[in-house]
């Protein structure tokens, strides 16, 4: 299914779409500690406006990703939190694999040399997806914040780029 996949930069005019797809994430309850998605306005101050990109089949939107500056402070300019979100009705088709892989590419070509993602301990599907992008477990954060009123553990993972010499 990925093989029909058209990778583009996300327009401000998808938000609604994105919304929607970020929202299933959240009802899983295993994407994010978000209990609710932000409006436009704030999602669009926190991610990086060259770095977001939504992946489309049949021309509906059914994925996005982007890329968070994880600092406003010059020395981490270069490092980035990771967001992907995949619509539930195409889930396990490669897509993830796809639009992850595009992101990553063009991440590099803004001057991103890490990537950076917080993912829950149970959310096997995101992991699986980062380790075989090239992400490596740095760390483990116990009991780092509450979702639902119960503590949640997240896995650290980063990526990277190769070309840092």
């Amino acid at each position: 299914m990925a093989n029909n996949i058209e990778i583009r930069k996300m327009l401000d005019t998808d938000w609604s779409r994105v919304k929607g797809i970020y929202l299933e994430g959240i009802a899983t309850g295993n994407a994010t500690f978000q209990t609710e998605a932000p409006s436009f306005e704030e999602w669009t101050a926190s991610h990086d406006s060259t770095c977001k990109m939504v992946a489309v089949k049949d021309g509906i939107i059914v994925g996005w990703i982007a890329i968070s500056p994880v600092s406003s402070r010059s020395v981490y300019k270069g490092v980035g939190e990771i967001s992907i979100y995949i619509t539930t009705q195409v889930k396990n088709k490669g897509i993830g694999t796809v639009l992850f892989s595009k992101l990553i590419e063009e991440s590099e070509k803004q001057g991103y040399w890490t990537l950076q993602s917080s993912i829950f301990k149970e959310n096997m599907a995101s992991l699986h997806l980062h380790k075989k992008l090239g992400f490596r477990e740095v760390g483990y954060r116990e009991k780092i914040a509450q979702h639902h009123g119960v503590w949640r553990d997240v896995i650290l993972l980063e990526r990277r780029s190769k070309n840092i010499v």
